[in-house]
């Protein structure tokens, strides 16, 4: 598969995501170097620095479970004033990430998120 077919398929997946979950604002998929490889984020964002970000916490995420051996990571959450950034794996090699507004519900996030993981999972085979 091309680079540009494989931007697109995980474009797609990413538009998927944010019609699906109400009060989702931004998605992106990461290379775990912290590379943007897909992303449908606000104009406001930087794609680059963001990505080096997500891709930092899922790092550290994953040493922390380690460490004190709560098993394998579920997602990174962080709750910010005005809303939340959830981090997930989405494979050996992307990470999914996602900015959410305070008033999105939580349950409905994690869910599509998942589901948008699995599909990221898929494609990047």
């Amino acid at each position: 598969m091309s680079e540009k077919d494989l931007t697109k398929q995980l474009t797609d997946i990413l538009r998927g995501l944010q019609s699906a979950t109400p009060g989702l604002i931004g998605a992106g998929v990461i290379s775990i170097d912290g590379f943007a490889i897909a992303s449908e984020l606000p104009q406001s964002v930087e794609e680059r620095r963001v990505a080096a970000m997500a891709a930092a916490m899922l790092a550290l995420g994953e040493q922390t479970t380690a460490e004190f051996e709560q098993g394998g990571l579920e997602r990174v959450f962080v709750e910010g004033e005005e809303g939340y950034t959830i981090i997930m794996s989405a494979g050996p090699e992307s990470v999914l990430s996602a900015v959410a507004r305070k008033d999105a519900k939580l349950g409905l996030v994690f869910l599509q998120m998942e589901r948008a993981a699995e599909n990221v999972r898929r494609v990047m085979k």
